[in-house]
């Protein structure tokens, strides 16, 4: 008998199967996400992104049945002008866009003027949820004022940040990481993460020496922000390498809604779900 995902990890996992390091082809990709859709862990993935620029150069057109209603993430990687240009192309295939996610500006780059330029553009789309990509650099705090401004104004925005990528610099520390989910918390504000989250538990990768952020030690500090813990409570579970403590939070809360943490995005569905299953925090589809 199949079970369902419990409603903590529901929609944990967008599915970036075409984005690296997986970098699948997209019509193999479009197969591989209906049967994500389809199969009994279906409640723990997202939609599909697509990045702006395959969108716009008509990769997706034929792949879909405009009656299937198929779901996607759209990444502005042609930057904000790209987005409009991007969602032309997919209205006539019938494709819904659940999300837009653009990164305002380069490390070190001031975030204001990018941002406003996505906000504008947010005023003019009809309720698709925007996700503000920022630098974990320069004008962090101020960027994320302001779209705690826009949001408690009325627009479906929020933020998003990297935690990881090809270099050393992209991965933030714990502190690093639990000061932006206390200072989110405390907007009222909710965030997505993009790269480097491929297993449930911090990590080292033995072929490049990056320490890789666990997706379950960043679910157990969200939980612990929302509560009420500060920056050092919540980075001390970043850093937890033994599982036992933050899968046990985890496992406490199993039944309620995620809190701040919207998700994140992997190449691999099964490389997420495996870990789930292992730490026992999903049952592997079938009920005793």
């Amino acid at each position: 008998m199949s079970t369902q995902v419990p409603r903590l990890f529901a929609g944990l996992v967008d599915d970036a199967a075409v984005f690296p390091p997986g970098s699948a082809a997209l019509p193999e990709a479009v197969v591989a996400h209906r049967g994500h859709r389809t199969a009994w862990y279906a409640d723990l993935v997202g939609p599909l992104l697509l990045p702006a620029s395959a969108v716009a150069a008509g990769e997706l057109s034929g792949l879909v049945d405009p009656a299937e209603g198929f779901v996607t993430g759209l990444i502005g990687d042609t930057g904000v002008a790209g987005v409009p240009v991007a969602l032309s192309f997919l209205a006539p295939d019938g494709v819904t866009v659940r999300q837009v996610e653009v990164p305002v500006a380069k490390r070190g780059e001031d975030p204001q003027p990018g941002l406003t330029e996505l906000l504008n553009l947010t005023e003019r789309l009809d309720g698709t949820r925007i996700y503000a990509e920022i630098p974990l650099t320069f004008g962090l705090l101020g960027a994320l004022d302001t779209l705690a401004e826009a949001r408690a104004g009325g627009l479906p925005v929020a933020a998003k940040f990297r935690t990881g990528g090809l270099a050393a610099e992209l991965f933030p520390t714990p502190v690093e990481l639990a000061a932006v989910i206390c200072a989110c918390r405390d907007r009222q504000l909710p965030f997505k993460l993009t790269a480097g989250l491929h297993h449930a538990i911090r990590h080292r990768d033995p072929e490049t020496g990056f320490t890789h952020h666990g997706f379950v030690n960043v679910l157990a500090a969200a939980l612990a922000a929302a509560a009420g813990r500060e920056v050092d409570a919540a980075a001390e579970l970043l850093a937890a390498t033994d599982p036992v403590r933050v899968v046990e939070l985890v496992r406490a809360h199993r039944d309620t809604e995620r809190p701040l943490w919207v998700g994140y995005g992997s190449c691999s569905i099964e490389e997420p779900l495996t870990d789930l299953i292992r730490l026992g925090l999903v049952n592997g589809g079938f009920e005793e």
